[in-house]
Order: structure tokens, then C-alpha cells, then sequence
């Protein structure tokens, strides 16, 4: 039998990484490139390997860049019954009566120099406010990608100043670009400092946020609600705007296409999404709980 499980450590022990992970109360996943395959079907084998785990006693919840209801028909099928984090931590939705329990607006300021800064790149922008998406160019490169990934279509307005900018709860950049996009990320978090959160939650999308709304954040709150230490919640992701999670829990979980950076704040590696590597994870902790 292999015993890593089809895990391992890029940076440490694997074998006292696995160690805290059959420690595990609380799972907390990333969707997109980690629960959900590339074309963003959530795959049989995630599924059974949920069950498995809400079986064994071990909660598990989401947290992801979408918006909250966006994420309704990821949440269902998985049976989440506690809080799930939407707009990276920006916002908790309790599921079933899709009650939002807390979030966290941008100020204006974050607001206005986010602007500035992709259109002066020629970054195409989105405004969601509470559950809409606004746009201002229907044909943009990635707004049937968005379309689809949501389960809904965008609002669409002459001008974001049409808006009501005060109760902005994320702006995403999208270009074609990825190394444009990785370029204004580092220059907005220069110019957010202290302010404000940018981080790709996709090579091509560029999320911004409260300085409070983060993966990081989410983790903490769900921990007491859950009533579990952080020492022994395991979290997965694959890019950038996971690390926020992957610094406060006891073990983090990085897919095997994660960037760079991810693969180096991971405990563990495992598979990539697309092969299964979130039910890998997920499996191999049930496996561990079961030999204590």
C-alpha cells in the first residue's frame, strides 16, 4: 500500500503532515481548478468523496471567489450545511436560506484606483454588488465563461458610475494576457496596500477586495462557528488568492497544477483537479482517520 496516499510534501515531512491531517475536523475547499474540474463540472468521484467524509464526521464547507449564489449549485449536491464563503471571504452565506451572515464592502477609494488602474492597462472590469454581476462589454473574451461558471447572466450598464459604488463587494479584471494580469496584480497590491485586497483567483482573472475579505479571514470565522481549532481544519486551493487560507490552517492541501507560490505555502500536494486531486485529498484523510 502506498503510504502517502498519493500525498506529499514539497517542503517538510510528509510523513508528519499526514499525521495532522488525520487530525482533521473541518475541511474548507477552494472550487474552481480544486473541487471542480477545468470545464467547471464537479465530478462523481468529489462527490463520494464528500459523503465519505461528512460519514466519517468531518465538516466540510467552500470558499471561492463567486458570488454567493453562484455557488448554490456547487453547494447542494455536496450538502453543506454550514456557512460557505463567497467573494473570497468577503461574504458568509448560510445555505438553505441563503441568509448572508457577514461581508465586507469595498471602501470607495479601493474602488476608484481599481478603475483607474485596468483601464489605464486595458483590463475589461466587472462590478458585483451582492449577487449581480454588472458589465459594461458584453463581448468581452470571458463573459460566457463567467456566464457559465456563475449560472447567470451579467447585468449590463452604459457606466459603472451608474452604480451604487459604496456597496461593492468585488471588481475583477479579465485579459487573455496572463502575464499582463499577473503584472497589475503586483502593481495594485503596491497601490492597496493597507487598503485593499488583489489577488488572481484565475490566470486570467484578477479579484479585488476589502482588505478584510480573504480565504484567511473565512477560515478563522468558520473555525468558530464550527467550534474547531484552526490546528485541525485542512484547506485546498490551487492559486494565489488561497494562500490567505493556507497561512492560518493546520494543513493545507495544494493541487498538483498550482503555481509556484502555491506549491511552496502547501503542506501537502496532491493530483491536479482534473485528475481528481481534490477527492484524492479527501480519500487519503478518511483512509488516515480510519487507521487511528
Amino acid at each position: 500500500m502506498d503510504e502517502t496516499y498519493g500525498l506529499h510534501s514539497e517542503t517538510g515531512d510528509t510523513g508528519a503532515a499526514l499525521a495532522k491531517l488525520a487530525q482533521v475536523e473541518l475541511v474548507v475547499s477552494d472550487c474552481d481548478g480544486t473541487l471542480l474540474y477545468t470545464d467547471k463540472s464537479l465530478g462523481d468521484r468529489a462527490v463520494a468523496a464528500v459523503m465519505s467524509l461528512h460519514a466519517a464526521g468531518v465538516q466540510f464547507t467552500v470558499a471561492s471567489s463567486r458570488p454567493g449564489k453562484g455557488m448554490r449549485h456547487i453547494v447542494n449536491p455536496l450538502k453543506v450545511t454550514m456557512p460557505y464563503a463567497s467573494y473570497n471571504g468577503g461574504s458568509l452565506v448560510m445555505p438553505g436560506a441563503w441568509e448572508v451572515l457577514s461581508s465586507h464592502k469595498l471602501p470607495r477609494d479601493v474602488v476608484q484606483t481599481s478603475f483607474e488602474t485596468l483601464a489605464a492597462k486595458g483590463v475589461d472590469a466587472w462590478v458585483f454588488i451582492d449577487d449581480n454581476w454588472y458589465l459594461t462589454h458584453p463581448d468581452g473574451t470571458y463573459v460566457p465563461l463567467e456566464t457559465r461558471t456563475v449560472g447567470y447572466d451579467g447585468v449590463l450598464v452604459r457606466r459603472f458610475d451608474d452604480l451604487d459604488l459604496d456597496a461593492v463587494d468585488k471588481i475583477v479584471g479579465s485579459h487573455a494576457d496572463t502575464a499582463l494580469i499577473e503584472r497589475v496584480e503586483g502593481e495594485l497590491e503596491k497601490q492597496l496596500e493597507g487598503r485593499g485586497h488583489a489577488a488572481r483567483s484565475q490566470t486570467y482573472y484578477l479579484d479585488v477586495t476589502n482588505i478584510e475579505a480573504n480565504k484567511g479571514t473565512a477560515v478563522r470565522e468558520l473555525a468558530k462557528r464550527a467550534n474547531v481549532p484552526l490546528e485541525r481544519i485542512a484547506v485546498l486551493g490551487d492559486m494565489g488568492n488561497d494562500m490567505a487560507m493556507f497561512e492560518v490552517a493546520g494543513v493545507s492541501i495544494a493541487m498538483g497544477q498550482s503555481v509556484e507560490k502555491v506549491r511552496r505555502g502547501a503542506t501537502l500536494m496532491s493530483s491536479s483537479n482534473d485528475d481528481d486531486g481534490f477527492a484524492l485529498a479527501l480519500e487519503a484523510l478518511v483512509k488516515l482517520r480510519n487507521r487511528r
